[in-house]
């Protein structure tokens, strides 16, 4: 079977990404907006949670063999750093997650209408009570678990076919503590893509906040990746291309000299 192509892989990263704000971002309006005026509960919290971690399984499947479904810059970047994805691809593939993640932004406002900016369209965010070192650690700690499993369960010798699973389970359970502090982002498209939108919906957007998002997650997956390969130093490589998530968040991801997926 040949190997997909260059235009096919960066489709797949902008569809994955795209899946993965409309489906993970897009439940926190909906989730607003059917509340009403009521508290959001730990239980809110847990149904976004899943949607994240849920669309990172679909996408990890269905995309993961195409162009290895990272939909994460900061899976992207830590693969390259390892020297387990090219360097020469990582512009491209930036450039498709981003464009996935504004085009998953805007389609939460097409299907939930303005409503859905009006309640801030799941921007990842913090308040003013939390400090930027505080924000910073969150979203380095988040990051830094889904890049160090998603490492973990593509290597060669982690047992076959739960890398998907694994990985949207991660995805799951790092945002419920991270989520309180930042939104838990753990993923700078995700971050940038629904701040673009907003702005463009007219909406309020504290883009003072981007760099510490973009610094956190980035480093965090450089370091998740350099930590993992210093864990398993002397192993086998990696035989499989990556799966994710983000990313996310595998069925076995491609175009990633072996390694994905709110």
């Amino acid at each position: 079977m040949n190997e997909p192509s260059t235009p096919q892989k960066l489709a797949a990263e902008a569809i994955g990404t795209a899946f993965l704000v409309f489906v993970g971002v897009g439940s926190v309006p909906a989730t607003l907006i059917v509340n009403g005026d009521a508290p959001f509960t730990m239980a809110d919290l847990g149904m976004i949670s899943l949607a994240f971690g849920t669309i990172v399984i679909a996408t990890v499947y269905a995309l993961g063999h195409i162009g290895g479904n990272h939909i994460n810059p900061a899976v992207t970047v830590g693969l390259a750093v390892t020297g387990k994805f090219p360097w020469k691809d990582v512009p491209a593939y930036l450039a498709a997650q981003l464009v996935g993640a504004v085009i998953g932004a805007g389609a939460i406002i097409a299907v939930l209408g303005q409503k859905a900016s009006d309640v801030g369209l799941g921007v990842a965010t913090y308040a003013d009570t939390v400090s930027v070192a505080q924000a910073f650690s969150a979203e380095f700690v988040g990051t830094f678990i889904l890049v160090f499993t998603i490492f973990g369960v593509i290597h060669h010798k982690a047992p076959a076919g739960f890398a998907g699973l694994a990985i949207g389970l991660v995805v799951f359970a790092a945002i419920i503590p991270v989520a309180p502090t930042t939104g838990a982002s753990i993923n700078p498209a995700r971050t940038f893509g629904p701040m673009l939108v907003q702005q463009i919906a007219g909406g309020t957007v504290q883009w003072e906040q981007l760099p510490v998002y973009l610094a956190a997650e980035l480093l965090a997956g450089i370091v998740a990746a350099i930590a993992y390969a210093a864990l398993v130093k002397g192993a086998d490589p990696v035989e499989q291309p990556l799966p994710v998530n983000t990313a996310p968040v595998n069925a076995e991801p491609v175009n990633a000299e072996p390694a994905s997926r709110t």
